[in-house]
Parts: structure tokens; C-alpha cells; sequence
């Protein structure tokens, strides 16, 4: 499934640093042991006891249907291989042996651990509130996300918990002024599903009980993460803005002006996705005392830097990388570049372009972008030399030196490639070379330097590019928040918490439904 959003509260806007952002992270991973809170599963499941106590059988597991509880006639859902769940009907029962005769016209003969209750009475347009369902357990929810999903409503609850399925597709009704306008001061569940309900109610807590707030937003890749951070920044915007002299551009747009920027250096191909955030974002939305924005802060952090160096078929590198190489005829002869191909870091992978994307368009949008937030034609050069100096160290390749356990660039190409990414570094050509091929240990007294053989060296290359690209990252990311601006003074403020996705094959059940995105508001 989609997003994970989850509010939580912050005692102290002094509380909202990396430590803080790391313990969410983990709070995170143990949320998915389950669905919704201890107290509505209880309430729930005492509530389905006395119901079938009633009808005259017994409930010992609500989310493992025991064999007494399956008796011939029961509409059951099994799992099967193809197509995730089956819904059907049992005919026999025999110890621990189950037959089924499915809805498709398949007869199954499962065990009693992999068959769960179907509710026959489940409406065919879903509930809005998964804690209604008779049955909490998986082919239950996915069965309610379906036939939601189908009927174009995207947003589930479960109690205080919010689950969004992406539709691939805009909706763009469900986000209009109109819409924002109902869920002002609106009560948490009186209206339909909607991330709007859940800024509002961060919004008014913030507000009523002076206490800072936190949005945290997760989900595999592809799950719609972005596009739901913007939705919430959108209504918090609608919600915070203030008058201001028309020339000027809002907070909210200002960030939002950011993201060509953060997408062309933090942004690449993955199997689900084609613009995946590959690092964590956390937007601080700063307000004064009168609620009203004052200023804003981006945060990033676990950039994903291992893929500078090493990229899976059928990924991509970063998304500046091909721009880059796809760039005007004088910047190619510039950084001295060429098809990506040729380049170690781009070529690991057979995937090269993007359907429907014209590199050459995005790469002249991306140094516009660029003007936007306050970069200027000398830093941007300086970015795209050290963008380039990446590719050109990559294709340094080494061998065995004339000394022990030594190293050297292979060839006269390699050499050629470190000598531009020297020249694009503007450093010493030997100093870089030096870098790559010894190691230098500063103990007490004195320095070692101890030369690398080839396959270490070849590490110690990887390593210095993927630092690099690291640093002008979160140069970026320094840049952009000074075109934005900061109120330092401020003392309340709502975080969005970005969260970038993981594949997780091992667990998908269908393209658009794979794990809970969850919303979760504190009582």
C-alpha cells in the first residue's frame, strides 16, 4: 500500500533534530506490526465475540481463523499464488484440510491456518473506517482498499490511522480550494477520508494546546509520498498564510520551488518508479503566535549514496547525471562528456532513459529551477563540474604497481579520466591520485602512508565520489533554505516528514496495494 502518515507530538520545537527524526524512523517500523491502536483492536474484538458467541460459535483468533470457526458453508478467503487472495465457499471440512469451491470457479484444498472468515455481509463499496470491518486481517483490508480504490476513494481510516492508495492518476477535485474550505475546523472523521483532515487537526492542536506537531509520511516507492507532503503543505499554507506584497512568493511556493532542484540531485529510477525520492526530507513549517507562517526549513538526511556508485538493472543513477550528459553541445565539451554509456557509473544498469522525458528539457528546467532559489550561473557551473568530475572518476580503473601490494591507473584512458576529474575538481592532479592509491594513518608520532592494491583502491574511489555527491547535496539543501528564510525565532512549527520508499517484492500483493500507508492523530 501507499503513504504512512503519522502526527505525533513534540513537547519542545528544541526536540525536532536528527535524534528525534532517527526515533520516529523506528517508531515507525514497530507501527506495522499492526493496524490502528490496542484499544480499538480490543474493542473490536470483544464485539466480535459476543456476535458470534451468539450465532453459537466461538472466535479464538481474529486474525487466524481457527478450525473450529470453519465449518461447511462458511465464506472464507484462502491464499493462492496468482492472485493474492480467493473469496469462496467451504464444502468439506476434514481435520486441518479445508475444500473450498472459490467465487473463480477454483476448487482449493488449503490448511486451516491459511484460511480467514469472510464477512457476507461486507458492502460492496467498502466502509470508510476499517475498525467497521467484521474482520481485521489482511484479504479483509485489501478487499475494503479495493473496492474503495475502484470507486475512486483513495483514503481509508482505521480509527486514527489514515491509509492512502495511490491512483496514478490526478484527482484534482480532491484537493481544490472548495475542498480545504470544508475541512476547516472540521471534528477528525466527520467528513470523508483526506490528508486535509489530518494537517487540520495538527494545525488546530498546535494552535489550542501551544504544542508543536509532526506529519510523518512513508510508504514503498512509488506510493505517492511527495504528493501527499504537498498536499499537506498546501492546506497548512491555506491554513498559515498571511497578506503579503504581491511580488513577493509565499513560503509554501518557495519550498515547492525547491523541488526541481532536490528531485534532479536526490531523485532517480527505481523498478516502481520512475522519480523516486531516494533521501529523507523534513519540512519545518514555522508560524508566529497568531498562527500565521513566519518562515521554513527543509532537512534532509540518509541520502541514498550508495547508488552513485553501484545501480541495479533495471535503476537509474541519479537523474542530474543524465541531464547532464544529455546537456547543450558547449556544457558536453566543457565537463569533456559523452553518451552515458561510457560511463562505469551509468552503465551498470541497461536503463538509460525515461519514457516521456526529454533530458535535454529537464537539464535546462533544472538550472532554471536553479535561478528560482538563488544559485548563481558561477555555483551552478561549479555543481555541474563536480557532477561531471563524478562520472570521469568512476572510469579510473587500476592495476598492479611495480611495488608490493601497490596500485596505478590501468591505462592511458584511465589516466585521461583522472586527469579531467582533476581539472574538473580544480585540484592536484597527483594529490588526487595519491588519494585514491595510498592511505595515509596519522598515529601519535608520525604519518604511514601505505600503498592500496588495485581492488582497494578502486574502494577508496567509490568512497571519495560518494562523499563528494553527499557534500554538494546537502550544499544544495543549505542553499535552498537560505532562499526560503528561516525564522529563528519561532516557536511553534509543524514537521512533514518525508520518508523515501523501499521495494518490498517479497510482500507485494498487487501493484497499488502492497503495505498500509498509515495516518496516525494522538488522541
Amino acid at each position: 500500500m501507499s503513504d504512512v502518515v503519522i502526527r505525533l507530538r513534540c513537547a519542545k520545537r528544541r526536540g525536532l533534530n536528527t535524534s528525534y527524526i532517527i526515533w520516529l524512523f523506528s517508531f515507525l517500523q514497530r507501527l506495522f506490526s499492526y493496524l490502528g491502536n490496542k484499544e480499538i483492536h480490543s474493542a473490536r474484538l470483544e464485539r466480535n465475540e459476543r456476535e458470534e458467541r451468539a450465532r453459537g460459535k466461538s472466535l479464538e483468533c481474529e486474525r487466524c481463523a481457527a478450525p473450529s470457526s470453519i465449518i461447511v458453508g462458511s465464506h472464507v478467503w484462502v491464499e493462492d499464488p496468482d492472485e493474492a487472495w480467493l473469496d469462496g465457499e467451504v464444502t468439506e471440512v476434514k481435520g486441518d484440510d479445508i475444500k473450498i469451491n472459490t467465487t473463480s470457479g477454483k476448487t482449493i484444498v488449503a490448511k486451516s491456518a491459511n484460511v480467514y472468515p469472510k464477512d457476507p455481509e461486507f458492502p460492496s463499496c467498502g466502509v470508510d473506517d476499517m475498525t467497521k470491518l467484521a474482520y481485521l486481517h489482511e484479504p479483509g483490508v485489501l478487499q475494503n482498499l479495493r473496492c474503495r480504490y475502484d470507486i475512486n476513494e483513495i483514503y481509508t481510516y482505521t480509527g486514527n490511522i489514515l491509509i492512502a492508495v495511490n491512483p496514478f492518476r490526478r484527482l484534482p477535485h480532491l484537493y481544490s480550494n472548495h475542498m480545504m474550505e470544508q475541512y476547516k475546523g472540521a471534528a477528525f472523521g466527520e467528513l470523508s477520508p483526506h490528508p486535509f483532515a489530518v494537517a487540520d487537526a495538527a494545525y488546530r492542536n498546535m494552535i489550542n494546546e501551544k504544542i508543536s506537531q509532526a506529519i510523518l509520511v512513508s510508504g514503498e516507492s512509488g506510493a505517492g509520498k511527495t504528493e501527499s507532503t504537498k498536499s499537506l503543505m498546501r492546506y497548512l499554507a491555506y491554513m498559515g498564510g498571511k497578506a503579503s506584497k504581491t511580488e513577493e512568493r509565499s513560503v509554501e511556493q518557495k519550498v515547492l520551488e525547491s523541488n526541481p532542484v532536490l528531485e534532479a540531485f536526490g531523485n532517480a529510477k527505481t523498478v516502481r518508479n520512475n522519480n523516486s525520492s531516494r533521501f529523507g526530507k523534513f519540512v519545518e513549517i514555522q508560524f508566529d503566535k497568531k498562527g500565521q507562517i513566519s518562515g521554513a526549513a527543509i532537512r534532509t538526511y540518509l541520502l541514498e549514496r550508495s547508488r552513485v556508485c553501484q545501480v541495479s538493472d533495471p535503476e537509474r543513477n541519479y537523474h542530474c547525471f543524465y541531464m547532464l550528459c544529455a546537456a547543450p553541445a558547449e556544457d558536453i565539451e566543457k565537463y569533456k562528456l559523452g553518451n552515458p554509456r561510457t560511463f562505469h557509473y551509468l552503465k551498470q544498469s541497461n536503463c538509460y532513459d525515461l519514457d516521456g522525458v526529454d533530458e535535454y528539457k529537464e537539464y535546462l528546467a533544472t538550472k532554471r529551477a536553479m535561478d528560482v532559489v538563488g544559485i548563481s550561473q558561477e555555483e551552478q557551473d561549479a555543481i555541474f563540474r563536480v557532477v561531471a568530475a563524478i562520472l570521469h572518476l568512476g572510469n579510473v580503473e587500476f592495476v598492479k604497481g611495480k611495488e608490493i601490494d601497490s596500485s596505478q591507473p590501468k591505462d592511458d584512458k584511465s589516466r585521461f579520466h583522472l586527469k579531467t576529474a582533476a581539472e574538473l575538481f580544480k585540484c592536484n592532479l597527483k594529490a588526487l591520485e595519491d588519494s585514491l592509491v595510498k592511505r595515509v594513518m596519522v598515529t601519535r608520532d608520525e604519518s604511514i602512508t601505505k600503498s592500496l592494491d588495485p581492488d582497494t583502491a578502486a574502494l577508496s574511489r567509490d568512497a571519495l565520489a560518494k562523499i563528494v555527491y553527499s557534500k554538494l547535496f546537502d550544499w544544495l539543501v543549505d542553499k535552498i533554505n537560505v532562499s526560503i528564510g528561516q525564522d529563528t525565532a519561532s516557536e511553534l512549527l509543524i514537521g512533514v516528514l518525508d520518508i523515501y520508499g523501499f521495494e518490498s517484492f517479497k510482500t507485494n500483493r498487487n501493484s497499488n496495494i502492497s503495505r498500509p500507508n498509515l495516518l496516525k492523530i494522538p488522541y
